[in-house]
């Protein structure tokens, strides 16, 4: 079988989670006998990295009618001359231009976000977000198949943008088993990023925007520091929201138990996972997978999680006390405390460790992924 890809990243590189899910793909459905090919906007290059699977769309700078019609040449060319079984879309806009050659032609989408909702999130206006909807709805609405991470993503799918549920597979996403692993020792993992060793250390590794809800994180350590005075919390990431959250975190006289890290290299990001005691992701919204939350399972940290998107999906069968009430402060607070005080017992690093292989391995990913693409061929 082969299959042709079109998306805006490869790795990590400009669309996150997304990026992830190509490179899994490019690296594990050859092995399972699916050839793939395909075309992405990062990095630039993507076709040494790759060994001339996934092709440069557009040098970066290319403006945006340029990358379009790239893209429809890119895929018209891959329709003539490799003749691929299945079309695969990771970016509705990149697909939209050549939908009109993809008749007769398998085509899976994977859904990775609603991109008028992140933009609307964001701030973006009006006419913008109506458009961005309807490049959605006509690329999504073409799919025989469309690929979600999540049950909640799903749902997204069938509510706002009428997708019948019978043409949607959830998938969950993967983590590099191989990169993130249990440490020696959390005190190794400490050491090696000069952490203190006698503090309560939580993490979270999140992007500084609104929708993370880093704010209510930190009202929820104001309320527990006083009861557990051990507690320290490493914020990693940078973004918007950097000098107000250090500006909260002044006002509620916070400097000895929180401490925003700025940005923290892939390398270490592994140690970061490994010599906390728990992974706090405090969303308020579009959180489709959860990635960080599978990441730290890994690595062997629990993490606790919103009840937003699919973050419960991740952990709430692993252990539903890993899931918080809600987004506010004070359930995040009370979450927090049930297993500061030992009222409800840690998970051990193994038993993170073994439920991260068992459901979030990368092959097991490519195999659902080839069982959805063979429905088609």
């Amino acid at each position: 079988m082969q299959s042709f890809h079109i998306a805006l990243s490869w790795s990590t590189s400009g669309a996150g989670g997304s990026g992830r899910v190509v490179e899994t793909l490019t690296d594990y459905l050859p092995r399972l006998g699916v050839e793939v090919k395909g075309a992405v906007l990062a990095p630039a290059d993507v076709a040494e990295r790759t060994d001339g699977r996934l092709q440069l769309l557009a040098p970066s700078g290319t403006g945006g009618l340029k990358r379009l019609v790239a893209s429809r040449e890119m895929i018209l060319h891959a329709l003539k001359t490799a003749k691929p079984d299945i079309l695969a879309s990771h970016f509705a806009l990149l697909s939209l231009p050549a939908i009109d050659k993809l008749k007769a032609q398998p085509f899976v989408v994977h859904f990775h976000g609603p991109w008028a909702e992140e933009a609307r999130v964001q701030g973006s206006g009006k006419l913008a977000i109506a458009a961005m909807l309807q490049v959605e709805r006509a690329v999504y609405r073409r799919g025989d198949r469309v690929i979600t991470l999540s049950k909640a993503f799903a749902d997204v799918l069938v509510r706002d943008y009428s997708i019948k549920a019978d043409r949607i597979r959830i998938i969950p996403g993967s983590v590099d088993l191989e990169r993130f692993i249990l440490p020696p020792s959390k005190q190794t993992a400490r050491a090696a990023l000069g952490w203190p060793e006698d503090r309560k250390i939580l993490v979270s590794v999140r992007r500084l925007v609104p929708r993370m809800g880093l704010g209510n994180l930190i009202q929820a350590i104001s309320l527990i520091r006083k009861q557990h005075p051990e507690v320290l919390l490493y914020m990693v990431g940078k973004g918007p929201l950097q000098k107000q959250l250090q500006e909260q975190i002044v006002s509620l006289g916070l400097e000895q138990h929180v401490v925003l890290l700025g940005f923290v290299p892939d390398e270490l990001l592994v140690n970061a996972y490994q010599a906390a005691d728990m992974n706090i992701v405090p969303t308020l919204a579009l959180e489709g997978f959860g990635l960080i939350a599978a990441e730290s399972l890994a690595a062997g940290t629990p993490a606790l999680v919103t009840p937003v998107g699919g973050l419960p999906e991740v952990v709430g069968d692993f252990s539903s006390d890993l899931v918080f009430e809600s987004t506010s402060a004070e359930d995040i607070a009370a979450g927090l405390k049930r297993f500061l005080s030992g009222e409800v017992p840690m998970p051990s690093p193994e038993a993170c460790r073994s439920y991260a292989e068992k459901h979030f391995a990368a092959p097991l990913m490519a195999e659902r992924t080839v069982a959805v693409y063979n429905e088609l061929v």
